[in-house]
């Protein structure tokens, strides 16, 4: 194995220069994702008890919003209800997880070809089997982008309906002398965000599978190959 040099010269190329692209958008899409926190704000007024107190709902990520229980500061009954015992509805921990846990390991894998971009440049460049190995982890990769921004696409919608206007429908306690308002929902922009830079790697991964295949053999025959065509040294006969 030949030892590690430096050269820069693989960035000034599509091939090195997409990969750092793929590596920064990575980044953004799991931290937008996984470092998100919010809550759901519900106004509950009772005219009996002449209450009218705010009861907040925490979430994030993984978004099990089916153990995000309702608390009211600083006594959890307000208007005679335990509203600790209600949830939001909904779990969508699959989705985020999987969205999440695939851009890290993208990340990684992004760091480990600059490495052997930069750093080994001949032997992958002489090498059959490594362009061929890269070349098949993009095809995948752009597929896995696919799948987990489109999984995590619908699951943010489905949040966003979860702990919007609609959770008071489905709180039993608002019906009768109890009277639930919806308050607010924290913004889920940077959720939005995590989509965009989800499509993103998708069209960056996507782009980038004809630069990892012109180095493979399938796009540029072997030196022996092209010394044969060329009237070289002809194959033994007879076989």
């Amino acid at each position: 194995m030949s030892s590690f040099q430096l050269n820069i010269n693989p960035l000034k190329e599509p091939l090195g220069f997409i990969k750092v692209l793929e590596w920064i958008a990575s980044i953004f899409a799991f931290a937008t994702c996984g470092g998100f926190k919010g809550k759901t704000e519900i106004l509950v007024t009772c005219s009996k008890l002449h209450e009218n107190k705010t009861i907040t709902a925490a979430f994030g990520y993984p978004f099990r919003l089916n153990e995000a229980s309702f608390q009211a500061y600083p006594d959890a009954n307000v208007c005679d209800v335990n509203w600790k015992i209600y949830v939001l509805i909904g779990d969508y921990s699959s989705s985020a997880q999987f969205y999440v846990t695939f851009a890290v390991f993208v990340f990684l894998y992004c760091i480990a070809a600059l490495l052997l971009y930069l750093g080994y440049t001949s032997m992958y460049r002489d090498s059959r089997k490594l362009p061929m190995i890269d070349f098949v982890v993009t095809l995948v990769a752009t597929f896995l982008w696919l799948v987990s921004t489109s999984a995590w696409a619908k699951a943010l919608t489905d949040i966003k309906i979860a702990t919007g206007h609609g959770i008071v429908k489905e709180l039993k306690p608002c019906v009768g002398e109890v009277m639930c308002y919806f308050g607010s929902v924290t913004s889920m922009g940077s959720l939005n965000v995590s989509v965009i830079f989800g499509f993103l790697n998708l069209i960056l991964w996507g782009g980038n599978a004809w630069f990892v295949y012109k180095e493979t053999s399938l796009h540029s025959p072997s030196s022996t190959s092209a010394s044969h065509s060329q009237g070289g040294i002809p194959p033994p006969s007879g076989m």
